[in-house]
């Protein structure tokens, strides 16, 4: 137990020596520097280099094969960007000069949504840099809550709720979080998901980039049962990093869908479209599509047949 202990403090203890690298490093020279680790990433040591170009394959079938190995060396580039604006953003970004880094692009409809007071749903994906966008929405004075996984290193796990809590968004654990969400739903909080992970055979199937994909129905239900306006939201960056558009790609009214799949059908199509013009910000390195199983025969099914 103690050397468990202490294996995870010192990762803790790398991980604050890290951030304290990279803070002294001007972020303009990070980025030149992300350039050629991600070239190590993914053309040497190719880091779930598979998984990425079978997505790239299945979801933008029109690219060339050296056009998709281009898209991963840029994704991997995003990546590494995404960790360095992390670790200067509370140094850089505060309620005072947001304005440097962050426009808003549509996200009025999504502010006068979260000026009502009705609980709201924010949903997005692994795709720009999200946790900046909680970040900055605290900032703008509008808490949220978000359902995650703990990390196994408790050590590490508290240090990144420190981080998400600095400017109000607020950690509801995945496993045994359910009567927190409904507390936030009930008092007109606002709640957000990543909703564009495999939801395994009990999820709803719905299209995404052409395909059937297993999605987490529990957010559409979440929202009909609470009337609760559902937006599809995202930080995504521009030209140079830290430099980003908090944009909201649409809003909808649970009451204009027939049921829960409708729902999650609009939300996943508008996070597909959002992806679609920066596909180089978006996580391919997930298993998103997986293949339903087939479901065995009953012994009662089999004699009757």
């Amino acid at each position: 137990m103690r050397i468990q202990v202490l294996v995870q403090y010192s990762g803790y203890v790398a991980v604050r020596l890290f951030i304290c690298v990279v803070q002294a490093i001007p972020i303009e020279m990070c980025h030149t520097l992300t350039r050629g680790l991600a070239w190590l990433c993914n053309d040497v040591a190719r880091v779930r280099r598979k998984v990425v170009l079978d997505n790239l394959r299945q979801a933008l079938p029109e690219l060339t094969e050296a056009e998709r190995q281009r898209l991963a060396r840029r994704m991997w580039q995003h990546l590494l960007l995404f960790v360095v604006e992390l670790a200067h953003a509370p140094r850089k970004i505060h309620d005072t000069n947001w304005r440097h880094y962050v426009k808003l692009v549509n996200a009025n409809v999504l502010l006068e949504a979260l000026l009502v007071d009705r609980p709201m749903t924010i949903v997005s994906g692994h795709f720009g840099n999200f946790e900046l966008a909680g970040y900055i929405l605290g900032l703008l004075g509008f808490p949220t809550h978000t359902v995650a996984r703990k990390l196994d290193n408790p050590y590490l796990d508290r240090f990144l709720n420190q981080f998400r809590g600095a400017t109000g968004q607020y950690m509801i654990p995945k496993k045994g979080g359910y009567e927190q969400i409904i507390e936030v739903m009930s008092t007109k909080g606002t709640m957000t998901f990543l909703a564009d992970q495999h939801a395994g055979e009990k999820g709803c199937w719905v299209n995404f980039f052409g395909r059937t994909a297993s999605t987490h129905k529990a957010i559409a239900m979440l929202a009909m049962q609470h009337d609760s306006p559902v937006a599809v939201g995202y930080a995504i960056r521009g030209d140079r990093p830290l430099q980003y558009s908090l944009r909201c790609e649409a809003l909808t009214e649970p009451s204009e869908h027939a049921g829960a799949r409708e729902l999650t059908a609009w939300y996943t199509k508008r996070i597909e479209d959002a992806i679609r013009r920066a596909p180089d910000q978006y996580w391919w390195l997930h298993r998103r599509w997986k293949e339903r199983r087939k479901r065995r025969a009953s012994p009662g099914q089999k004699q009757a047949a």
